[in-house]
């Protein structure tokens, strides 16, 4: 099957997907940028014995009202994070509404009757702390991190938007302006990022995976006062709520906080399942977009499994051996040994609440051609179906994934963040199990997952095919499933 784009727009991508599956902490540190200064106090290293309990001290409670909360305390340093999780982004959708979950999440900023618009983030500010938040397909998630002194007060305020956002037409409609002037950035004028949103259309028959975050721009262009009011009602409940609180706490005194701010609140009906599966694929898919661009760049993604398969965890190891630094197979192969590739690299995410997918892509160098960088990713995958995994190249990529694990933990907000996404998406004991899942996996299970999954039925191909102008964009590719 082809499906081929012919347009003279720019579009954009999703942010970096959070990884805590591989190591790969490309969100975890975008978050720990814009979360400042406070976090710099919490990169204390490790102490060694403590690499495996990391998530022992998890303190676990369930609300009356059906809000989950989880408790770790690191006194490390006077500093608490403090997250909350719903259990809704572009997943739970339909056609015709989507990008709605993130227009959520930028009202939800608007105030409430008892808290103006702009005092949320100015109580937080002040002192010296940081606020923000992010969608993804299957979650939206708000937090606060800075002095431990505060959590009262921000549970307090936590718990009032949680139920009494007060957005009127005209704000609402500013707010619309505000995304849909940030899809036109991030993906409408973005080459690699508009070929990467038709491409996932084509991966996706029939799951809600198949549009994007930011959603489409008609779709945003038509969602009404009432059809966000509506939403929210739906979705921000204490029941479809994980709540985290990590760092200088004592957990009763910190349950007790939480009881008296978000104990009174109502629990809704639960909200409605998604209950789309993506079929069989029986063959594979092309997608070509043409857009004004400097460099072509070719995608190919392949339908995998999740958290929910044994499978996920040596399709994990294998996607770092082919893509994680410069000694992986396919920097040193493409970029650096055939000088193929300008750049070249896999991503595979297995957190998430439905099976989603393995990409690999590349960039070709200029002089090369994209038929040329597609034969090299295959043979890549050919050499991973036929030949095993030297013991000395897998026990690298179990080292890689190690190290990165635990160096992640020296953030409060890190370790947060993977107890919130894994509560929210699957049960955040995986946690404790995946590293020594990773220890055991084999070469032979390396060599059995890429014949099983990385097959061309399972396969969907986007291709930038450039239109050359003075003034194009690079069209530099990077996988994505989270805005902010």
């Amino acid at each position: 099957m082809t499906v081929t784009s012919k347009c003279l727009k720019a579009g954009g991508i999703d942010r970096p997907r959070a990884r805590w599956a591989a190591g790969r902490l490309r969100i975890g540190l975008l978050i720990l940028l814009l979360a400042g200064s406070w976090l710099s106090l919490c990169a204390i290293p490790l102490r060694a014995a403590d690499e495996g309990n990391l998530f022992n001290n998890v303190v676990e409670h369930k609300l009356a009202n059906g809000l989950k909360v989880l408790l770790l305390r690191e006194p490390r340093a006077p500093i608490v994070t403090l997250q909350v999780w719903y259990r809704v982004g572009s997943r739970n959708e339909a056609l015709g509404k989507t990008g709605i979950s993130h227009l959520c999440e930028h009202l939800m900023f608007k105030g409430t009757a008892k808290y103006g618009p702009k005092y949320f983030s100015q109580e937080v500010q002040k002192v010296g702390g940081t606020d923000n938040a992010f969608t993804s397909r299957n979650y939206t998630a708000y937090f606060e991190t800075g002095p431990k002194e505060q959590l009262r007060h921000w549970l307090e305020m936590e718990a009032d938007r949680m139920k009494g956002i007060n957005v009127d037409e005209k704000a609402f409609e500013t707010e619309k302006k505000v995304v849909i002037e940030e899809r036109r950035l991030r993906t409408e004028d973005d080459p690699a990022s508009f070929m990467q949103e038709a491409t996932m259309a084509a991966t996706f028959e029939a799951h809600p995976y198949q549009w994007p975050v930011i959603g489409w721009l008609h779709d945003i262009e038509s969602i009404s006062l009432d059809d966000y009011r509506t939403y929210y009602h739906r979705y921000y409940l204490p029941n479809n709520c994980t709540l985290v609180v990590v760092g200088d706490i004592d957990p009763k005194e910190a349950l007790s906080q939480i009881e008296a701010t978000f104990g009174s609140l109502p629990a809704g009906p639960e909200p409605p399942k998604v209950t789309a599966q993506e079929p069989k694929h029986h063959g594979p898919i092309r997608v070509e977009v043409q857009r004004e661009a400097q460099f072509p760049i070719v995608v190919m993604n392949y339908h995998v499994p999740n958290w929910q398969s044994d499978d996920a965890y040596p399709l994990d190891l294998m996607t770092r051996i082919l893509s994680a630094g410069r000694s992986s197979r396919l920097y040193h192969d493409l970029v650096y040994t055939q000088k193929l590739a300008l750049d070249a690299g896999a991503d595979y995410d297995f957190d998430t609440t439905d099976p989603f997918i393995l990409t690999l892509y590349g960039q070709p160098m200029p002089g090369k051609t994209v038929p040329q960088v597609e034969a090299a990713l295959e043979q890549e995958i050919k050499r991973l179906q036929t030949e095993l995994v030297g013991d000395k190249e897998l026990q690298k990529a179990k080292n890689q994934v190690a190290a990165s694990f635990y160096m992640g933990m020296d953030s409060i907000f890190y370790r947060a963040m993977l107890l919130g996404r894994t509560a929210t998406v699957a049960r955040w004991t995986l946690l404790k199990e995946f590293i020594p899942k990773i220890q055991q996996v084999t070469s032979e299970q390396i060599r059995e997952v890429a014949k099983k999954y990385l097959i061309a039925d399972s396969r969907t191909t986007g291709i930038l095919i450039p239109i050359k102008t003075g003034k194009a964009p690079s069209g530099r590719f990077h996988p994505g499933g989270v805005i902010r």
